[in-house]
């Protein structure tokens, strides 16, 4: 299976679709899947469930964008973003996947890491941050280390965002224009622009290896966000089956009457925000 992966055109070299999405549709459809979100949230905790989904893919190719919208109306007790650093020199003479262990999800738990252990079969790889033994053991390692965690019970669902280099130009241009967005873009993010085949080469090496029956990558077409986003939600909530558990409303009784006895503190004795708004 894997020989046949590896010798496979590059999952990004495929045709893309480029479609816009009409934005009432999209608006439309995501608060539905919100809803969905959150009745397979309740469903995995009540059953005591733990899920691992792994964001991996090209800078900018809309990882955030997707977990963002995946996450917004979801418990955060339940449903963990993990977004690792830098590895501290500690770190980095630990085992590799004992940095992102304690992250995993306990009983009820749904855990999104943005970017993942796949960081040394990728960006280390690619510059130079580990050597050659390092990485030919992480492509040991690394399949064994999922078959054992699918044999404990945790669900792992790993999705690559594929973008074309075109367009990932025009969105780098767009950060840079935006200093809301500015901060994405690193001096790391402007090397791995000059990188672009090093980095397909390097992906290629990761799926022919990674790509396991018990743990596949899916690949979610990214060329246009609003579409990847719509995909990659649908997907999810087929990959971890549910039942609606959402419980009746609840009759608020009557709010009870105030006690005559209760003074409130004037307001000019508390600091109030100025209201700037016109």
């Amino acid at each position: 299976m894997a020989a046949a992966r590896a010798s496979a055109p590059s999952v990004e070299e495929a045709p893309q679709s480029t479609a816009k999405v009409d934005n009432a549709y999209y608006e439309e459809e995501l608060a539905r899947l919100q809803v969905e979100l959150v009745k397979q949230q309740e469903y995995i905790r009540a059953t005591g469930q733990r899920v691992v989904v792994v964001f991996e893919g090209r800078d900018a190719a809309g990882k955030g964008g997707a977990i963002q919208r995946i996450t917004e109306t979801l418990n955060p007790r339940a449903a963990r973003v993990v977004a690792l650093a830098a590895p501290t020199e500690r770190e980095k003479g630990q085992w590799y996947f004992q940095r992102y262990v304690p992250h995993l999800p306990a009983r009820g738990e749904m855990v999104l890491f943005d970017r993942s252990w796949y960081n040394r079969a990728g960006v280390e790889r690619v510059m130079g941050f580990c050597t050659d033994e390092e990485y030919e053991e992480f492509l040991r390692s690394c399949p064994e280390f999922e078959r054992m965690l699918v044999r404990s019970g945790i669900t792992v669902i790993k999705y690559w965002f594929s973008v074309s280099d075109t367009e990932q130009e025009k969105r780098f241009q767009a950060r840079l224009k935006d200093p809301t967005k500015r901060w994405k873009l690193s001096p790391m993010d402007l090397e791995a622009r000059n990188r672009w085949v090093d980095f397909s080469r390097a992906k290629d090496a990761m799926f022919a290896v990674t790509d396991i029956p018990e743990a596949p990558w899916w690949v979610v077409e990214a060329e246009v966000k609003k579409r990847a986003r719509l995909n990659v939600i649908h997907h999810l909530l087929a990959q971890v089956p549910y039942e609606d558990l959402t419980p009746e409303a609840p009759t608020l009784p009557p709010r009870p009457p105030v006690h005559d006895d209760y003074v409130r503190p004037p307001k000019e004795s508390q600091n109030i925000i100025p209201d700037v708004v016109p």
